[in-house]
């Protein structure tokens, strides 16, 4: 099966994202001298250098302070470390409350799916939406990190971290699900590390790491993460929306997104893959007696277990044998012809590696800035195999360096990935295909 090409895409200055046009509403495209990429960053760019400027003359914090990582990935300053908005209702469009709310029937909550928070999270990330405390998204939520949870779980009104954990139950780690949140809240100083995240799925088989969604300077981000968070992960609280219409009890029988028979797609069984749908085709492979090949049950994350049933696992069903023939007497034997020269042999194909020669992918942890192991040699080994270990001047070392990013992401580029797929960061996908 062919593998998804992620392409990169390069706006041009009228690009009209939701994230462009309210940067264009803003500030002059003309400001900053020279192509600075995408117009809303580009826009994040200058509010950022606007508040430092501001706060050298008077007292007034920056915009740009620390929120997250300098890099995708890298934990370093990854703590939340800004102020909050308080309990607020929905912004309207000209800037006071919105008209109504969004209370569901008798004063419930309003009902959602896991799928909808998904969804809802996504534009945010689309729509690369700045962080503020104090701004409103055109849909009327804080564009703070509670602000983006309340949008996510279509609350009636923007949220903080002290008061989100009212409208769900707490689940433990084991039964996290796409579209719940991991909650930390500092009662003793709000201000100081409280912040909270989206639970979008597990992003690798040890379930150490995980796809969070959350709204951090500069703006909303959907990136792999460490349980629980980068730091006081101790402190997280993992919990489930009350209105969720779907699976309450953490513990239903389908799988939770789930709601149709209709076949989904390939896209949604490749390599990698972790959804509902493979949730789903796992326990109904285990229903009808491939069990043996999951040992330790079926999961979201595709995996070996899952291609084995399709193709070995079970057997064509039996065919009645035909009813015999009469036997037809012989005919006379006709002469023989004279034979055909034999045609030369065609030489060998060489044989594909298994997929059990692969080693076994450590973990995104182990290449990370700083580190230094066996795995980043083994790794600048097979880079340096595969032609892609020109950035190294002294040969690939256990220590993982610039050299190590950058002959990952021409490897990656080299399998046709675009964008956020090639970040030279090495994942269980471009670990497999490096050592195939």
């Amino acid at each position: 099966m062919e593998a998804p090409v992620f392409e990169e895409f390069d706006p041009a200055s009228d690009c009209d994202c939701p994230g462009c046009v309210h940067w264009r509403r803003v500030i002059p495209p003309s400001v900053l001298p020279g192509p600075v990429g995408h117009p809303a960053a580009r826009g994040a760019l200058l509010l950022a250098a606007a508040g430092t400027v501001l706060a050298a003359g008077q007292s007034v914090p920056a915009v740009a302070a620390a929120h997250g990582p300098a890099r995708p990935g890298d934990p370093r300053g990854d703590e939340p470390g800004t102020p909050q908005g308080d309990k607020a209702p929905l912004r309207g469009v000209d800037g006071g409350p919105a008209g109504s709310a969004k209370p569901g029937a008798g004063g419930e909550l309003p009902a959602t799916t896991r799928a909808a928070i998904i969804n809802r999270a996504k534009k945010w990330v689309a729509s690369r939406v700045p962080y503020s405390t104090s701004e409103y998204w055109t849909d009327g939520y804080r564009q703070d990190c509670s602000g983006f949870v309340s949008m996510a779980w279509n609350l009636p009104g923007n949220e903080w971290t002290g008061s989100l954990g009212t409208f769900g139950v707490r689940v433990s780690r084991d039964q996290l699900q796409p579209g719940d949140i991991l909650l930390f809240h500092n009662p003793a100083d709000p201000e100081k590390g409280s912040h909270v995240v989206l639970f979008g799925g597990w992003s690798d088989y040890t379930h150490t790491y995980y796809l969070a969604y959350e709204q951090t300077r500069p703006h909303t981000r959907g990136q792999s993460t460490p349980y629980a968070y980068w730091t006081n992960s101790d402190r997280y609280v993992p919990y489930r929306y009350k209105g969720l219409a779907e699976g309450k009890s953490g513990a239903a029988a389908s799988a939770p997104g789930v709601t149709s028979s209709r076949y989904p797609g390939r896209s949604f069984f490749g390599p990698g893959a972790d959804n509902p749908q493979v949730t789903r085709l796992g326990r109904l492979l285990v229903e009808r007696g491939a069990d043996r090949f999951y040992p330790t049950g079926s999961g979201s994350s595709r995996s070996d277990a899952d291609g084995l049933p399709g193709t070995k696992g079970f057997s064509a069903p039996s065919v009645p044998a035909a009813p015999s023939v009469p036997t037809i007497p012989s005919v006379p034997s006709i002469p023989s012809v004279p034979s055909v020269p034999s045609v030369p042999s065609v030489p060998s194909v060489p044989s594909v590696p298994s997929v059990s020669s692969v080693p076994g992918y450590p973990g995104r942890g182990l290449f990370r800035p700083g580190a230094d192991n066996e795995f980043v040699t083994r790794l600048g080994e097979q880079l340096v195999k595969k032609g892609f270990g020109k950035y190294y001047t002294s040969g690939p070392g256990p220590r993982w360096g610039e050299a190590d990013r950058r002959g990952v992401e021409a490897f990656q580029r080299a399998q046709g990935w675009r964008g956020g797929a090639a970040d030279g960061c090495p994942g269980p996908e471009t670990w497999r295909r490096l050592f195939l």
